[in-house]
Parts: C-alpha cells; sequence; structure tokens
C-alpha cells in the first residue's frame, strides 16, 4: 500500500490552522505501553508527538524576552485518555464523549486493534462501528487524524492475522477519505517491521517504534521532524537457532500464557485503569 502520509497530507496543518491543543484516543497502543518513561508512567508516541506539535508554537513570551523553560512550548494543551486494552466500543463510550466534551484542535483516534486480534471478530463489521465514531467526532473537533493498522507479516504472534488487519485497514483508509482525516499510515512504515522496534511482549512497540510512529504522525501533518522515521537500523549479528528458541520459550512463559489465561477469566490489562491524563493540560 502505498504511503500518501507526506505526499498528500503535507498541508493538513496550514489548512486547518495551527494546532494548540490535541487529545489522543485509543488503546494501549496510544497510552504508550512498551515505553516506559523514568517514573513509570508509560510515554508512547502520543507523548512524544505531542512535544513536537508543541514546538510548531512561538514562545508567548519570546518577544518580550521573558520567556522561561516552563514556557517553552507556549500555550499548547495536551490530554491523553487511551487505555490498555480497551475495545472498540469501550472507546467509543469512554472517551469519544470526553474528546468531544474538551473540543481540542486535534484528535487522533486508533481503535479496533483490540477487537480484531479477537477470534470470530468481523473487521467490516468493526469498520461500520469506527466509522460511527468517525462521524461523531469530526461534528465536534477541529481535525481528525485516524490510524491504519500495521504490516503484522514479520510479528511472530500477529502474523496469521496479517489478511485481517489489511481488511480493516483498507477500511480505515476509505473512511479516512469520506470525512476528509489524516492518515497515519503504520502499514507503510517499514522501519516498524524490524524486531528492534517491538517490545519484548512481541505486541507493543519499544520505545524506538513509539518514537517512530511519533517522528510519521508529525509528517502527515506537514511537520518538519528531526529525524526519517523510517530510517535504517544498524546492522546486527545473526541470532543462533538455540537463541531464537530460548528468546520464544522465556516470550511464551512470561507474556504468552499470562495473557491467554487473562482471555480465560475475562479479564483485561486495563481493569482498574485509568486515563494518563485526562485533561488538557500544558507539557
Amino acid at each position: 500500500m502505498a504511503d500518501d502520509s507526506r505526499k498528500n497530507q503535507r498541508g493538513v496543518n496550514n489548512r486547518h490552522g495551527a494546532i494548540g491543543s490535541y487529545a489522543a484516543i485509543g488503546d494501549s497502543f496510544t497510552e504508550g505501553v512498551g515505553d516506559p518513561g523514568p517514573d513509570g508512567t508509560f510515554v508512547g508516541w502520543a507523548d512524544r508527538f505531542a512535544v513536537l506539535l508543541a514546538d510548531q508554537l512561538p514562545d508567548p513570551d519570546a518577544a518580550t524576552n521573558t520567556g522561561s523553560a516552563g514556557s517553552a512550548h507556549g500555550n499548547f494543551r495536551y490530554a491523553n485518555l487511551a487505555v490498555r486494552g480497551r475495545l472498540l466500543d469501550q472507546i467509543v463510550e469512554e472517551q469519544v464523549p470526553r474528546a468531544k466534551q474538551l473540543a481540542p484542535d486535534l484528535v487522533s483516534f486508533c481503535a479496533g486493534g483490540n477487537d480484531i486480534i479477537r477470534p470470530g471478530t468481523d473487521p467490516d463489521d468493526v469498520a461500520e462501528r469506527f466509522e460511527r465514531a468517525v462521524a461523531d467526532l469530526t461534528r465536534s473537533v477541529g481535525t481528525v487524524m485516524v490510524t491504519t493498522g500495521f504490516d503484522t507479516r514479520g510479528v511472530p504472534v500477529l502474523r496469521h492475522l496479517r489478511g485481517k488487519i489489511a481488511t480493516y485497514t483498507a477500511h480505515v483508509r476509505s473512511i479516512a477519505d469520506r470525512y476528509d482525516c489524516p492518515v497515519l499510515d503504520l502499514w507503510s512504515l517499514r522501519s516498524v517491521q524490524d524486531r528492534r522496534a517491538w517490545d519484548d511482549d512481541r505486541l507493543h512497540l519499544s520505545a524506538e517504534g513509539h518514537t517512530r510512529v511519533a517522528l510519521r504522525a508529525a509528517q502527515v501533518l506537514g511537520l518538519e521532524v528531526p529525524a526519517d522515521p523510517d530510517q535504517e537500523w544498524p546492522p546486527q549479528a545473526q541470532r543462533g537457532t538455540l537463541e531464537v528458541r530460548r528468546d520464544d520459550i522465556h516470550w511464551a512463559r512470561e507474556y504468552l500464557v499470562p495473557w491467554i489465561g487473562r482471555r480465560l477469566r475475562g479479564e483485561s490489562s486495563g481493569d482498574h485503569v485509568e486515563a494518563k491524563r485526562p485533561d488538557l493540560l500544558p507539557l
């Protein structure tokens, strides 16, 4: 699938004016799981993207030479409503109304991934529900940026779902066309197909993976970025069969078995977890 993030979406920022506020809604991907900060709170691509957005705004105190470290990002405000484990309907029920209430200049909306990976779900049905939410959001906020799925051909846990994810991704792009939404196209982001872009659990991005997604998101809105998100990874030594097998066993014991256990018990990793940044606040 072609990457039109820079080719077709370059003028989004100018067309809608400067972005002074941003709210992120979604699941673990947008919460930032896999990218822990110094205090244990997850950072993630949306937090990193918010910094890139804020950097584009002028310092309101610069003209009077009264600026300080605290005002470096001007009047930019950011909220992150995402919670790990949330299904599409939960995001629509819990997060979309809050995003509408906040009414920021920009909302990033990534949802449906947890639905798609569940056995028996229909990507066509998930897409219909996603479109209703997009239609609702676009009536209340400045710009809604939607996010496609990843190309999972190199992700051991998810490669067998590639066709299902591709179908949903095609729907998301069509919905974006109908509602004039910029598209954060993760399918075409080749750099996240490298194993190093993923956390040890093989389901969430690593800190470097989140950083590359943030850079691509900024490109989608036509912002200049400090690095190329598709920059090649440095070479690494070939891993032996024994090392790979040992890694697979460790992964199954530490991540796969607990994940299956939660599914059997009807539990979610997001149970009793609240949004880390529920209000539009300065960075």
